[in-house]
């Protein structure tokens, strides 16, 4: 027993001599080398932990654990380490940069500017740090106000690993093949960059109801899954032609990824052939097929491009030939950064995603529209299609009638590594409901505020729509959201018996948010006493109307036009002093001088009765009333009867002269609402106002 100790022991002793003896650092810059981030993150730690003394190694050794975090989408480390990182002086401006990208991954956006300004400062001919300082205000503003896109996971398709770029899998939109590291994929062994296993494609499909059914792998003779990383599909229109990514794994090579296709076999798919497009060393994936097949969108680091990696586009003439030489699509969508997962949508919709153009977190959702030859500038979906963390590979269900059937502008997937998810990445959905207008009201009472029953509404858009309600029981009326339309204006016209009509005007043009439009109205009653007419002076015996006194019959003109159902008595009061013609007759023609001025504008002489009532008929003031005579100003009180007796018994003359003015005067009275138009009237667009005012007639 003794032997096999001291063997054992010697054993032990040798095999930690030479683990101790062994370079960490290299093996990890070799794993880092070959994207072996996983890999790399823990052969870099147990080297940091090893090397003493040497600061500058140290350094070097933090730097490259902060950019396996980066590498990895952890965020949360990786502002942690290059923190450390920059407090070690280390030489590289590039650890501001990160350091400054991870903090706006956590969605510290102060923090983050302050780094993207020292970064500038250190690197002043880089765009990237005004840039990236710009894309955290705006990210702050997208958040505040986000668009009306509504996003949730679907958790059905997702596991704890990661799970993105969905594709619609049919023609009725009812499956989706995606990319997934779940436990059940068939390839064996993991993926050194990420620490999970090697991604298969797997398909989800949903039954009539509507329910989704456990994901499965599209294959199960393994021609498409196998124990490389397979991912980011795109299938023509029929779905009987997959083009999809594959990136062969080799530990001590780059491999690349390459797109291949595939073809319907059964229930699962064969054929699988390589698209001849670039070198072995370099990488292509992320496919995105036009209707034709005839022209392809993908991304790749390949030479000639603008930065990092680009999208590139190839044509061929038929789908039986090659692709021709891939296009960079050019500086308009492509960056020094990363611009990867493209998607189309009709073909002239190009979706993608970039990490350099402004966006809110790690790579953002960008659109642009081939239109006029030539691809307009990406515009950023903001908020929440976009978040702080990564966001990409989104795809459209265009079947109208489903999207009517779910009451939706738009629907759709997307991948994104957001809070709130199962895994890493994960599959969302996302859907645009449609804006959504109601107009409503009250209908009142004028005077004693109470609510009218059985008012008539009617609805007049501005593209043609002529709708007609009344008030229910609680004065209420109300037009639906099929009622009311976007980027229209609607007239409304209230009417009720023994009611002047209201008039009143609505739109939703410029409304960019569902709107609940509310709209009471007041609706005056129609008085059984005469009313008043604003000021109109004739000479003296004379009643001739002059035109400065025109636009004191304007209100009643717009009454008569508002009002079409009523007939009125003009009605023509005098004072009580003689003139050389009877006050009746006086105040009969001057009843008719307005009659026919009303009839020049339009209103049926059959709605118009002119009757003088010379001084028979004293004024009893309706409220208190001042009256001015000789420059001076005498009041009277409401109830007063203007009778003979009463202004001969006033003190001074002005006093009586102010009297004998409130006395002469013009009036109106409704005598009948039951006025059948005859269509001859003009049509005047007005609106209609209450006449409450004093006039005269000398």
């Amino acid at each position: 027993m003794k032997k096999i100790f001291l063997g054992l022991t010697i054993v032990l002793v040798s095999i930690n001599i030479a683990y101790s003896q062994r370079n960490f650092a290299q093996e990890a810059d070799i794993k880092f080398r070959y994207d072996q981030y996983y890999d790399a993150t823990k052969l870099y730690q147990r080297a940091y932990s090893k090397v003493k003394g040497n600061r500058v190694e140290r350094a070097r050794i933090l730097f490259q654990i902060g950019l396996c975090y980066r590498m990895t989408n952890d965020t949360r480390r990786a502002e942690t380490t290059f923190k450390r990182v920059t407090r070690a002086n280390y030489p590289d401006p590039k650890a501001k940069l990160y350091l400054a990208d991870a903090l706006k991954a956590n969605e510290k956006y102060e923090e983050a500017i302050i780094e993207y300004q020292e970064y500038s400062k250190l690197v002043p001919d880089d765009p990237i740090g005004k840039i990236g300082a710009e894309s955290c205000s705006l990210a702050v503003q997208w958040i505040e106000n986000p668009t009306r896109y509504e996003v949730d996971n679907f958790r059905r398709g997702n596991s704890k690993t990661n799970d993105f770029a969905p594709t619609y899998a049919d023609r009725n939109y009812r499956s989706l093949i995606f990319t997934t590291a779940r436990d059940e994929v068939g390839g064996r062994g993991y993926d050194a960059w990420t620490g999970e296993r090697f991604t298969d494609l797997f398909v989800i499909n949903m039954d009539r109801k509507g329910n989704w059914s456990s994901p499965e792998s599209i294959d199960e003779t393994e021609e498409v899954n196998t124990n490389s990383n397979e991912g980011a599909v795109s299938l023509n229109e029929k779905a009987n032609t997959l083009y999809f990514t594959r990136c062969q794994i080799e530990k001590t090579s780059r491999q690349g990824c390459k797109i291949f296709t595939a073809t319907k076999k059964g229930k699962g798919w064969g054929n699988v052939e390589e698209i001849p497009l670039i070198a072995d060393t370099l990488t292509a994936g992320h496919p995105a097929i036009s209707s034709d097949e005839l022209t392809m969108y993908f991304s790749s680091n390949m030479p000639g491009g603008q930065g990092e990696r680009d999208i590139w586009m190839v044509q061929r003439p038929k789908k039986n030939k090659p692709f021709e030489k891939p296009v960079n699509l050019g500086s308009k969508i492509n960056t020094p950064g990363n611009e990867v997962f493209p998607t189309l949508k009709n073909d002239t919709t190009l979706f993608f995603s970039s990490d350099y153009h402004p966006g809110i977190g790690g790579i953002d959702i960008f659109k642009t529209e081939f239109v006029n030859g030539e691809w307009t500038e990406p515009e950023n979906l903001k908020c929440p299609i976009n978040s702080a963390g990564d966001d990409f590979h989104i795809v459209f269900n265009q079947d109208r009638k489903m999207l009517d059937e779910m009451n939706v502008q738009e629907t759709g997937f997307f991948s994104s590594n957001r809070k709130g998810g199962r895994g890493g990445d994960d599959i969302w959905s996302f859907t645009l409901p449609p804006i959504m207008y109601t107009l409503s009201g009250t209908v009142y009472d004028d005077s004693t505020r109470l609510k009218i029953t059985n008012a008539l509404i009617v609805l007049e858009g501005s593209d043609g729509t002529l709708i007609q309600q009344h008030t229910n029981k609680d004065g209420l009326y109300k037009f639906d959201r099929y009622q009311i339309r976007p980027n229209t204006s609607y007239n409304l016209a209230v009417s009720k018996d023994n009611y002047y009509k209201e008039r009143g005007r609505e739109t939703t043009v410029g409304l960019t948010k569902s709107t609940d439009l509310v709209r009471d109205f007041y609706l005056v009653p129609i008085p059984k006493k005469p009313i008043v007419l604003p000021d109109i002076l004739y000479d003296l015996a004379k009643w001739d109307l002059k035109p400065q006194f025109q636009d004191s019959l304007e209100g009643l003109v717009r009454t008569m036009v508002e009002n079409p159902n009523i007939i009125i008595e003009l009605q023509a009061h005098t004072d009580i002093r003689p003139i050389p013609m009877t006050n009746d007759t006086l105040s009969q023609k001057r009843a008719e001088s307005v009659v026919i001025y009303l009839i020049s504008k339009g209103i049926s002489p059959n709605r118009l009765v002119a009757k003088g009532y010379g001084e028979r008929v004293p004024r009893v003031l309706e409220r208190d009333m001042v009256s001015t005579y000789g420059g001076q100003s005498f009041a009277f009180k409401k109830g007063t009867i203007l009778t003979k007796s009463y202004i001969e018994s006033l003190p001074t003359h002005a006093q009586r002269e102010a009297a004998h003015y409130l006395n002469r005067r013009t009036t109106f009275q409704v005598i009948a609402t039951n006025y059948v138009p005859t269509g001859d009237e003009r049509d005047l667009d007005i609106t209609p106002f209450i006449i409450d005012i004093v006039g005269d007639d000398d």
